[in-house]
């Protein structure tokens, strides 16, 4: 017993310890962002703010213009989230209950398309979107992230252990095949919904490469590329930058909080743990 109450302790301290070390880089944004520029480089290194200055974030709203990068990302994320988990459950209910030849290779194939880095295919993406007039639009950010492999892989893997005799019972009362999918089959997908929601607008809201190729305009610019104002050549205003990652941790920590949950719940469900 006192050995299984050591290991315990040990295997405790270092959960502790790495859940402090993740978290730490966190904690010393939020300080930073609280501090003026002059004391987050000032010797010793001060871990809290030695005088506490909330008008920080009132700056980087007067000064950059912050709120439209914000409002921009909240419209394309959004946006993209929603055509994700409509398309993904489309593909992943035809993939995993349709009854045509060829949907076991059709899945393979998707799958394969993830193994693909996005580096390989960002040229003939933006050649693409060129010729279609898309640049500096927000088509442009929204339609090549509406749909994608990893989704259409989790819904099918979640839809595949949904009984069928819940599709035969409707069948046989005369429920067409759209009522079916909208009436019965999302209903039973929201944990798997929501753990492709938090992941997708994760993704989504992080994104730089693709919004730095595709968008000149300012005013269609999103928040990591607002961030990037922050540094310049004459210098970083590190203070205001710590304040607006704050900002823009924000709406990932409110998503993750409220969908946490029913996240876990479909990851869960697609590993088999029920």
């Amino acid at each position: 017993m006192n050995r299984k109450r050591v290991r315990n302790a040990v295997f405790y301290i270092i959960i502790t310890g790495g859940a402090l070390l993740s978290t730490a880089p966190v904690l010393y944004m939020f300080s930073a962002s609280l501090m003026r520029k002059q004391d987050i480089f000032g010797m010793p290194i001060r871990l809290i703010p030695p005088e506490v200055r909330w008008a920080n974030y009132v700056d980087i709203f007067t000064l950059f213009d912050l709120h439209r990068y914000f409002l921009n990302s909240v419209f394309v994320a959004a946006c993209v989230v929603v055509f994700n988990l409509m398309f993904s459950a489309m593909a992943g209910y035809s993939l995993a209950k349709g009854t045509y030849r060829g949907r076991r290779i059709v899945f393979y194939f998707i799958l394969s398309t993830m193994m693909v880095p996005f580096t390989v295919i960002v040229i003939p993406l933006y050649i693409l979107v060129r010729d279609l007039g898309w640049l500096d639009t927000y088509w442009a950010l929204i339609v090549p992230a509406a749909m994608t492999p990893f989704g259409v892989f989790l819904m099918r893997q979640f839809i595949v252990g949904l009984p069928d005799d819940y599709l035969e019972a409707a069948r046989i009362d005369g429920c067409s095949e759209v009522r079916l999918f909208f009436s019965i089959v999302l209903p039973l997908l929201k944990p798997a919904l929501s753990a492709l929601a938090i992941i997708t607008f994760t993704g989504n809201w992080d994104s730089f490469l693709w919004p730095l190729i595709s968008i000149s305009i300012e005013s269609l610019k999103t928040l990591p590329l607002g961030l990037a104002r922050f540094v310049s050549a004459y210098g970083t205003e590190w203070h205001l930058l710590m304040s607006a990652s704050v900002v823009s941790t924000l709406p990932l920590l409110l998503i993750f909080v409220v969908l946490q949950r029913r996240f876990i719940e479909g990851m869960s469900g697609l590993s088999g743990i029920k």
